[in-house]
């Protein structure tokens, strides 16, 4: 198993299996950099460490509807 990627969300494993490649292409590192500009400058919630909450809590199996 390879080590997290820093840059990577917490997700639940099931979640990284699936979306875990994304967060290292070129449209993800831009929207990365954009969110970190955005926060400096303004409030913005949901704050970044439960940004993606809901994908560390209810694994990629227990989705029905998206």
């Amino acid at each position: 198993m390879t080590p997290p990627n820093p840059s990577t969300p917490r997700l639940s494993p099931s979640w990284l299996r699936v979306l875990g490649a994304q967060f290292d292409q070129p449209h993800m590192q831009a929207l990365r950099r954009f969110l970190v500009a955005e926060r400096a400058a303004h409030a913005v919630f949901p704050p970044g460490r439960d940004m993606f909450a809901a994908f560390d809590l209810t694994p990629f199996e227990a989705v029905r509807v998206v």
